[in-house]
C-alpha cells in the first residue's frame, strides 16, 4: 500500500512539473512593474531585417539575449522579453489574421552599468506575428519568415 501512495505521490509530481510555468521575470520602467518571458508558441528566435535589405537587424535569442542594431548600424547587446502577466499569460491583440505583442528590451551595457542610461530604462517596441503570410515583425518594418 505504501508502495503505491509513493508511487502516485511520485507520478503527480512529475505531472506537476511537466506543466509548470514559463520562467517569467519582473522588470521595473517609468516606476511601473512589467513582467516578461520568453515563451511563446511561435518560433520568435531568428534575425529580423528589412526586405531585400541586409542590415540593420535584430536578433532574438531563445534565451533572451540579442542583438539590436540601430539604423546607424552600431550594434548593441541586448536581454529581451514578450510583455506577460505576473501568472506568466502573453499579453496580446488579436487581429483579423494576426496578432500584436510587446517586446520590452534593454541593453546589456545597461543592465551591468546603469549610469550610462541616464533613464535606466527598458524599452517597448512592437511585435507582430501574421498567419496567412507566415510572418513576424517587430517594429513593423524588420520581418522573418517562420514555417507554422
Amino acid at each position: 500500500m505504501k508502495i503505491v501512495k509513493l508511487f502516485f505521490a511520485t507520478l503527480i509530481l512529475c505531472i506537476t512539473q511537466s506543466f509548470a510555468h514559463a520562467k517569467i521575470t519582473k522588470i521595473i520602467t517609468q516606476n511601473q512593474e512589467h513582467y516578461i518571458t520568453t515563451t511563446i508558441d511561435y518560433p520568435v528566435a531568428g534575425t529580423y531585417q528589412y526586405e531585400n535589405i541586409s542590415e540593420p537587424i535584430v536578433v532574438l535569442n531563445l534565451d533572451g539575449t540579442g542583438i539590436f542594431q540601430s539604423k546607424d548600424l552600431s550594434k548593441k547587446e541586448i536581454t529581451w522579453g514578450l510583455e506577460c502577466t505576473e501568472d506568466g499569460f502573453l499579453r496580446f491583440k488579436e487581429g483579423f489574421d494576426s496578432a500584436a505583442y510587446s517586446i520590452w528590451y534593454k541593453s546589456k551595457d545597461n543592465l551591468i552599468n546603469p549610469e550610462l542610461d541616464k533613464n535606466n530604462d527598458w524599452k517597448k517596441v512592437e511585435f507582430s506575428i501574421h498567419f496567412n503570410t507566415n510572418k513576424m515583425y517587430i517594429m513593423g518594418e524588420r520581418v522573418k519568415d517562420y514555417v507554422n
